[in-house]
């Protein structure tokens, strides 16, 4: 019988393709944890960058609902994420939740 490993293997449906795979990018790019700023930093490619291989890579019904998506989620640009974030958090009273 053989031995398992000690990390279960968990099967996704769209698993994260490696870094240098032209594929990361666009994988990136739907993923709403991943920022603009991690794209950039990982692969050197800027925001208007990936918007372009989007616009090449995806049909134009699914590049627009993308956009749609990016555009409404302030969860993409680190800035509007953070502001969002104090927002939040300003209206939080700790005496709502103890």
């Amino acid at each position: 019988m053989k031995k398992k490993g000690h990390r279960p293997i968990t099967k996704v449906k769209n698993p994260e393709p490696k870094i240098n795979d032209p594929d990361w990018v666009i994988w990136a790019a739907w993923a709403d944890r991943i920022t603009f700023e991690e794209i950039e930093k990982r692969t050197g490619n800027t925001e208007s960058d990936v918007i372009k291989i989007m616009r090449r890579s995806l049909r134009p019904s699914s590049f627009r609902l993308w956009r749609k998506r990016v555009s409404q989620k302030s969860i993409k640009h680190r800035k509007k994420f953070e502001y969002s974030r104090k927002k939040i958090t300003s209206k939080i009273k700790k005496s709502d939740y103890l």
